[in-house]
């Protein structure tokens, strides 16, 4: 799920595309009003891109967990910023992980934003659910290797879906030992609807793509 930020040829800044990682069932709704509110901003440099068909999705669920890893990681192809949207729900989902799992691979910037004040399709907003920020961490090995690790229950476990040594963005502090650093330690979270979402996503894209270099 993502849009463009464009500029001219001359005093043009760095285009930017958004991956939108989010728990469809629960939040589509909620969902939308970010996507088409900063859209709408500027349509003619803003395009939303990743927000999969969902018969597409179920398609590739049905063949494989491997065809859904291709089809995020496609997804995320020439974007620069993953933005996750948060509900109540979010953090326990495996391809929301996923999709922040590849982002580090990939050296995408970071941002959560929570959506669980925004209404519903019938104007109800829902709880505050965890950061999946704080599901996801990183450590290193004794022979020097940075792996991601998830939270099951209140225990970390190795991260299962990606299993190789990552390579961090410069901007970032690895850790020192196998002692878990959550996610959030590197990435902020802001809340859509207390933070002026409609007025400052734009800003939060920027200074996520800015803290990995991007």
């Amino acid at each position: 799920m993502s849009g463009i930020l464009s500029r001219g040829l001359f005093d043009a800044p760095v285009r930017r595309r958004v991956f939108f990682s989010f728990h469809y069932q629960n939040d589509i709704w909620r969902v939308n009003q970010v996507r088409n509110s900063w859209r709408f901003q500027n349509e003619a440099t803003r395009e939303a891109e990743g927000f999969f068909d969902a018969s597409l999705w179920e398609s590739s669920q049905r063949r494989s967990a491997e065809s859904l890893k291709e089809l995020i990681r496609t997804g995320m192809e020439n974007t620069s910023v993953t933005a996750v949207l948060v509900g109540s729900d979010t953090f326990q989902r495996r391809w929301v992980r996923y999709e922040i799992a590849r982002s580090i691979i990939k050296g995408n910037g970071l941002i959560g934003v929570q959506i669980h004040l925004l209404g519903d399709r019938l104007g109800n907003a829902t709880t505050q659910g965890p950061s999946p920020f704080e599901c996801l961490g990183l450590y290193r090995t004794t022979d020097g290797r940075v792996l991601l690790a998830e939270k099951n229950g209140q225990s970390w476990v190795a991260y299962a879906d990606y299993t190789q040594g990552l390579t961090l963005p410069a901007t970032w502090s690895a850790p020192r030992d196998n002692n878990v650093v959550p996610l959030s330690r590197y990435a902020a979270t802001h809340c859509y609807v207390r933070n002026s979402g409609q007025t400052n996503f734009s800003s939060w894209v920027s200074n996520a793509a800015a803290a990995v270099g991007r």
